[in-house]
């Protein structure tokens, strides 16, 4: 079907950082799946244009276009909601807010009610979609680009490494990691090493034996390892997938809800404490056999159920444009289902 894809192309709208997330997976995901994805790429026309003739653009660009699906990864206040809301008049729209577990309340609450849909990964953040009044909301949760991140035939180089920025506490875990006499290798934006390419990433993932997933702000403490009933703060990351997308074995923090997707301990291994990641570090790579074991059965999983074009098919059925066929099929006029159910 025809996808108006409304998100940056580069990371955090800037050239020089690289391509972003969402382009080397979302928009990637979408063109292979074999849908004609348009992009419309909001942050370099409102920092050429301004924010108004932005807009104006993507009204127009509707117009002409005549999209099955709006698909929009919001980032800032960039996309006005009166002109979202104005296009989802006659066009499905769909946006995927990335971060509703930190910014729902001085963000997504204001710009949801313009889209028609819209995706959550936040399981916290139901409820308060509920509280204003907005049904049309899909929990779907990051995946692999199985396009792409792959498993390759390389050999091992690397005995534990880490890909992502410094937040929060990351580079005193990385250190004491190090002080442990734990040889670790990390890159990202922010780390002296610099920012590797997806390319990189891939093969750094294939190669190494043990792929740490760190938390955003600090190591989750180990009360959460131990009571799982208990809800620890960090949330699931798109690394959680495409480390064993790779066939790549993760040891990762506890995130919320990750025991929905990974059996712990036989698809994906998990750490509570920094002295636990340590042990765990220090015991799997002792256990080779083990090791592998566990990441050939995380890869298996997440082809099987955790990759896009999983999630997208997914979301397009519930919304109900999998049915979509083009205006040249039909002399012209698109036809498909275009309203769902508020």
């Amino acid at each position: 079907m025809r996808i108006l894809y409304v998100a940056m192309a580069d990371d955090y709208g800037d050239p020089a950082r690289g391509v972003s997330f969402e382009q080397a997976n979302f928009y990637d995901s979408l063109v292979r799946m074999g849908h004609e994805v348009i992009p419309f790429d909001f942050m370099a026309l409102t920092q050429s244009t301004g924010r108004n003739q932005m807009n104006q653009r993507l009204w127009e660009t509707v117009r002409a276009v005549r999209p099955a699906l709006l698909f929009a990864v919001p980032f800032g206040w960039e996309l006005d909601p009166a002109m979202i809301a104005r296009i989802s008049v006659d066009t499905v729209t769909l946006a995927w807010f990335c971060d509703d577990h930190w910014r729902f309340d001085d963000f997504t609450r204001y710009l949801a009610p313009a889209f028609t849909w819209s995706a959550t990964t936040a399981t916290s953040a139901l409820p308060k979609y509920e509280r204003i009044g907005y049904r049309n909301v899909i929990h779907t949760q990051w995946a692999c680009n199985h396009f792409s991140y792959r498993k390759l035939d390389l050999p091992l180089i690397h005995e534990v490494t880490f890909i992502g920025q410094p937040h929060g506490d990351r580079r005193r875990v990385i250190d004491r990691l190090r002080r442990a006499g734990l040889e670790v290798k990390v890159w990202g934006y922010g780390w002296e090493s610099g920012r590797l390419s997806q390319e990189e990433m891939i093969r750094t993932f294939n190669q190494s034996r043990i792929n740490l997933n760190l938390s955003n702000a600090s190591v989750v403490s180990l009360r959460h390892a131990l009571l799982p009933w208990t809800r620890p703060h960090d949330q699931i990351k798109g690394r959680n997938f495409e480390i064993p997308g790779c066939g790549g074995f993760e040891l990762s923090g506890v995130a919320d809800n990750l025991g929905d997707y990974f059996d712990i301990g036989r698809e994906i291994v998990c750490f509570g404490s920094t002295g636990d990641l340590i042990d765990k570090i220090r015991y799997y790579l002792a256990h080779e056999d083990e090791r592998r074991a566990i990441a050939e059965a995380g890869y298996k999983r997440t082809l099987a159920e955790h990759t896009y074009e999983k999630r997208f098919g997914e979301m397009f059925e519930r919304i109900g444009v999998h049915s979509y066929v083009t205006p040249a099929e039909t002399g012209g006029v698109a036809s498909g289902s275009h309203s769902p159910s508020m």
